[in-house]
């Protein structure tokens, strides 16, 4: 009898010790940094029409700031652009900044016909980055989008070619192309770029497209930071990888078969960001990124293509990451969002 008892504990210590290693303390979100937004952000009822008469009749445009709590990317913008910066008194002059939380419920009025939630402004404007930043003129048009952090150089461009109306006559990189600009960068290689000079007949890999030139603030940081993480140089293998430089005039064969030089290629791509990377699989645009992100979603952008995620997840690489975080924090590792 007194076996059979040791048996039986011995079996349900056995069970509760395997029970209590097997369970996993999940992981953490860490990285995340809240915002102050600066208080002379307009106090706006989010009823934009009435905001953008408002901004009209003091010979501004309305600039929706759309931002997410804990977004490491909105502190960096709002801290660098928007506070004490040369920028500061030149929004302050030209813009009324209307502030909305892309996961908030508050009701938005967009126009008398189409009342929104502050969520459903993102899938409006297709927001795919925060900060998003969307510039409205007096007709309710958008006549820029900025999507994700940008320097304040660069941002200043942005807000002089709204404020000086410019978009009426030319695009962004028309723009900024006849702006006294700062070089900033000399072309760097890596063991990962490929001289391929017809990105059409590319192979079964899907293909990676990085556009630099000399005036890209933030390539010495790429080279410095995520191209020399091994997660990301394992990811760049299962690519073809094909740096091109926007000031060069040797003409290449683009995706669609035109011989067109890489500044050629960015326009057609909507480019102004450098750098940009733009990822295509089987001949199409599967997603880019033409802002600056840290490692987590750096990699996860490039793993959402390189792995063929994206057949599963056709909407947005979002959907992907949403997926994979929750994995990544049930096997109770953190996520840093902020390195």
């Amino acid at each position: 009898m007194f076996k059979v008892l040791s048996v039986i504990f011995i079996i349900i210590f056995s069970s509760s010790a395997y029970s209590s290693a097997a369970t996993v303390e999940p992981g953490k979100l860490v990285g995340g940094i809240r915002s102050t937004l600066p208080d002379w952000f307009k106090e706006s009822f989010l009823d934009i029409s009435e905001d953008i008469e408002e901004a009209t009749d003091s010979g501004k445009h309305l600039l929706l700031y759309m931002h997410l709590t804990g977004c490491p990317y909105c502190y960096k913008m709002i801290e660098e652009s928007f506070k004490n910066s040369k920028n500061t008194e030149v929004i302050k002059s030209n813009f009324d900044v209307v502030a909305i939380n892309i996961r908030g419920n508050n009701e938005v009025t967009l126009r008398e016909d189409l009342v929104v939630t502050e969520d459903q402004v993102r899938d409006h404007f297709r927001v795919s980055f925060t900060p998003t930043i969307v510039f409205l003129d007096e007709e309710n048009r958008l006549v820029h989008k900025v999507n994700g952090y940008r320097s304040p150089e660069t941002f200043r461009y942005i807000l002089d070619f709204v404020r000086g109306k410019s978009y009426k006559n030319m695009n962004l990189a028309a723009f900024i192309e006849q702006q006294k600009r700062q070089i900033h960068y000399t072309l760097r290689e890596h063991d990962s770029f490929q001289s391929i000079k017809n990105l059409k007949d590319n192979s079964d890999e899907p293909l990676l497209v990085l556009f630099e030139d000399k005036y890209c603030e933030l390539c010495d940081q790429l080279h410095d930071g995520h191209l020399k993480n091994p997660e990301v140089i394992d990811l760049l293998d299962k690519f073809t990888v094909v740096r091109l430089d926007t000031e060069s005039k040797q003409t290449i064969i683009d995706i669609d078969g035109d011989l067109v030089t890489a500044d050629d290629f960015a326009k057609k791509l909507d480019l102004t960001y450098r750098p940009s990377i733009v990822m295509f699989d089987k001949g199409k645009e599967v997603t880019r990124i033409d802002s600056m992100i840290y490692s987590y979603h750096f990699a996860g952008h490039l793993r959402y293509v390189a792995d063929r995620h994206y057949k599963e997840y056709p909407e947005s690489v979002y959907d992907y990451l949403r997926v994979y975080q929750e994995e990544v924090l049930n096997s109770g590792k953190n996520i840093d969002l902020s390195k």
